[in-house]
């Protein structure tokens, strides 16, 4: 021993031990402990398409002679087998692998055939390893077939005492039958299950075909065929991801829709390889609970032996394919497969692989195969001829044979007397030594000639197989075919060859009616007029927002989730903001500022909301002010709407925009002041003007009246005028009653206005659908009642008490739906 001193430490140096850097030593640990993952656990073969793990159970079961047609064997015991000869890891390794291969809706063609509880898709896990028992099914079996035929190569396990195979014969290609799943260091392989029958026939034609690419093999493989069915779309991007070895592929589960009377109800039958359907029921019931997707009624899962079948029961005027639209977006009912289609090649390197890559290599393994079983036939059929050949030498005399066995002293010295007397080598003279008396009767004579005979043709055709390159595909062929014709199967995953149109937002919205309320101190919120429970007339109302004194509901509409939004402000600009952006919210909640959806300034206030369905085509917009300016504007000027807003009016001073509406062109308008006057036009007086023009007067106003409402209306279509004042009095009078003027006058009579009855705060042309009426008050409260039971009467009018106010309430504004 001596020591070398160094400038830092002292290291003391025995005869083998030498310093080195322990970056070096990290570095070359880490890459080792990389290697040995990538090649020893994690990634697959693409030969046979199997992890060491999976290669040694079914070795390990096809030694203890669990065929699929043998009695099941407890899983312990293979278990046990798999770490005692071949795998040095833990025992819930291999167990959980040997489950992943009996699983159905894991592997498109299981390897394994378990018995007992191996899991579920519902993500139940397996039972403990003693409660379970285990054998290969049929096509597991196949893996090993011929493996000792010296078909493939052995090497010594991990402490020398036996050997194991390097990869096993495998006839088909299960990297591709039931793909591969598996996270190595630095790199991951996620590849698809297949149909048998497709990549077969894809083998067979790239066989003789071996130019072809990945394209032309999609004549036969369509792409994936998943063990859970479900549909894949847009076919070309698969054949990209495919040509490239990686990329995505849209997965969807089956699901339709049933309508049985007055029920609707979507039925999920299928769902995406590797969804818990539990986590998918899951999935959807959070998104229920949230309000993410409404119009679901309840979730049932009537799963069973037959099948899968989730029920989701579906609320009344409820849209299904909406609802089935919202379920593709936010839950595993839709997802991404990212094919990943890495595979070691050689045992050793790995390798993105095409499709195309993938078959080329198996079919060599494959010829590998043939042409090693066809030497090792040939090698026993010229062993068992060559036997043969001697015992015919010797039975043509059979007596000499006799005489000499009875007169040698011992087996040698006949051994060494048959071989000079018949010319016979040391295995022809033990055969004929080792031959039963009873086999040298004529009878069996003549057998062992027509064997001899046998044997000689099977050794020529079998070495024209190995001089015949042509006659090894014809082999390779003749068995994919069998293969076929015993495993293969419908496709259970539906190809679609069109790419799945892409959803906007306005299409993931279940559409349905809503009011929007804009209140005083700028606070919008929508509500579902469902809230509101039925109430009789002149009734107090219940709560239906909360305010205080400083604030109250000053705008209302009512809008489909669908519509767009138009908001018009005193600085004569309008803002476009899609419905179903604006918040549900509680009939009591306060809602959310305006701030937060559009850029106005400190000082611009909101005076009109009007709701535009994307569905209609109206050819204008009709604006009014309070002071009785009309104006009328083509609606393709708004048609553009940028988030800072467009110039809508140009306002004269002290002026505010009351009321904007839609029209056609040929409608026929009222204005309606709060103090009861009412005017009727013809819309063809308001000539087109831009948006930018002041507009023109509409109606005369007196003294301190203004502008309340504005209706227009087709003349074709004579209802009844709908009026409602502050202080909850309303009425229905005929439309006919107010007679058509010019505009610019000072109108008629439309309603009695006095103290009690205070200003008219709503006008609205009713229709036959209309059934109730919903009134909301400045203090908050909502009243819904009837529509039936507010009396028609005559324009002169008062009207009836519709609701009891508080001595500080108003009523702000009514509709009837």
């Amino acid at each position: 021993m001596k020591k070398i001193q160094n400038k830092e430490t002292q290291i003391v140096k025995k005869e083998n031990i030498f310093p080195v850097e322990i970056s070096e030593v990290m570095k070359t640990s880490y890459l080792d402990y990389a290697m040995s993952v990538i090649v020893a656990r994690a990634l697959p073969d693409v030969r046979d398409g199997l992890k060491p793990v999976q290669r040694r159970i079914l070795y390990a079961m096809w030694e203890d002679g669990l065929r699929a047609n043998s009695k099941f064997k407890k899983s312990a015991s293979v278990v046990g087998a798999v770490l005692a000869k071949y795998h040095p890891h833990g025992d819930m390794a291999v167990y959980d692998a040997l489950v992943r291969m009996a699983q159905d809706f894991t592997l498109r063609y299981p390897l394994v055939e378990g018995q007992g509880n191996f899991g579920s898709i519902d993500g139940d896990e397996a039972a403990a390893y003693r409660y379970t028992e285990a054998r290969l099914s049929k096509i597991g079996e196949m893996m090993l077939k011929d493996i000792e035929k010296n078909t493939v190569d052995f090497i010594p396990n991990y402490d020398g005492t036996t050997k194991e195979p390097v990869v096993l014969p495998s006839p088909l290609p299960q990297l591709l039958l039931n793909g591969a799943l598996g996270i190595a260091v630095g790199m991951a392989t996620n590849i698809p299950p297949h149909n048998l029958g497709e990549v077969v026939d894809a083998l067979v034609y790239l066989l003789y075909h071996p130019k072809a690419d990945t394209e032309d093999l999609f004549r036969f493989i369509k792409g994936p065929d998943f063990p859970t069915g479900g549909e894949i779309f847009n076919q070309r991007e698969v054949i990209q991801a495919y040509s490239q070895g990686k990329g995505p592929i849209l997965i969807r589960g089956k699901a339709e829709i049933e309508t049985t009377g007055s029920k609707t109800q979507i039925v999920i039958k299928e769902i995406p390889f590797q969804v818990q359907k539990s986590s998918l029921l899951e999935q959807i019931a959070k998104l229920v609970q949230e309000k993410k997707i409404e119009g679901i009624r309840t979730i049932r899962d009537e799963s069973d032996k037959e099948g899968m079948r989730v029920v989701l029961e579906l609320q009344r005027d409820v849209k299904p394919e909406i609802v089935l639209n919202l379920l593709y977006k936010f839950t595993d009912l839709q997802k991404i497969f990212y094919l990943n289609m890495l595979a070691l090649v050689d045992g050793i390197q790995p390798k993105i692989l095409s499709l195309k890559e993938v078959l080329s290599y198996f079919l060599i393994h494959r010829q590998n195969v043939v042409l090693r079983r066809t030497k090792h036939d040939l090698e026993k059929a010229e062993r068992s001829a060559h036997i043969l050949k001697g015992l015919v030498k010797c039975l043509g005399n059979i007596d000499k044979v006799i005489r000499i066995i009875r007169s040698s002293r011992d087996r040698e010295e006949a051994k060494k007397r048959l071989k000079k007397s018949f010319q016979l080598d040391d295995i022809q003279a033990d055969a004929i030594l080792d031959t039963r008396l009873a086999s040298l009767a004529r009878l069996e004579r003549k057998k062992i000639e027509e064997e001899l005979k046998n044997l000689q043709k099977e050794i020529k055709e079998l070495r024209a197989i190995l001089k015949s390159p042509e006659k090894v595909k014809e082999i390779m062929k003749k068995e994919l075919l069998q293969l076929k014709e015993t495993f293969g199967d419908e496709r259970k995953t539906k190809i679609h060859l069109e790419k799945i149109k892409e959803l906007s937002k306005e299409e993931l919205i279940i559409p349905e009616e809503t009011i929007v309320t804009l209140s005083a101190g700028g606070y919008l919120k929508r509500i579902n007029p469902k809230n509101y429970r039925l109430q009789k007339r002149g009734g107090k109302g219940i709560l239906g927002t909360k305010t205080n004194e400083e604030d109250f509901i000053e705008l209302l509409t009512l809008a489909n989730t669908r519509d767009d939004l138009l908001f018009f402000t005193n600085s004569g600009k309008v803002f476009k903001l899609p419905v179903f952006e604006i918040p549900e919210a509680q009939k009591t909640a306060k809602g959310k500022s305006i701030f937060q959806f559009l850029p106005l300034s400190p000082q611009e206030k909101v005076l009109a909301l009007i709701s535009l369905s994307k569905k209609e085509k109206p050819s204008f917009l009709v604006l009014v002010t309070k002071n009785g300016i009309i104006k009328r504007t083509s609606l393709e000027e708004f048609k553009n709407i940028t988030r800072k807003g467009l110039f809508a009016i140009n306002l004269k001073k002290g002026d505010l925009l009351k009321q904007v509406k839609k029209s056609s062109g040929e409608d026929e308008i009222l204005l309606i002041t709060k103090k009861g006057q009412l005017i009727r036009f013809r819309e063809k007086e308001v000539r087109v003007m831009g948006r930018q023009a002041a507009g023109i007067r509409g109606m005369r106003l007196k003294g301190e009246d203004e502008i309340m409402a504005m209706e227009i209306f087709s003349p074709q279509k004579e209802g009844l005028l709908f009026l409602v004042s502050e202080n909850g009095f309303g009425k229905k009078t005929e439309l006919k009653s107010y007679r058509v003027q010019k505009k610019g006058g000072a109108g008629i009579k439309a309603m009695k206005i006095n103290e009690k009855t205070g200003n008219l705060i709503s006008a609205q042309i009713l229709t036959k659908k209309e059934e109730e009426l919903i009134l909301f008050t400045k203090k908050g409260k909502i009243l819904k009642t009837s529509l039936s039971s507010v009396p028609k009467l005559s324009r002169s009018a008062r009207g009836v008490r519709l609701i009891k106010l508080d001595a500080d309430d108003k009523l702000i504004w009514a509709m009837a739906v």
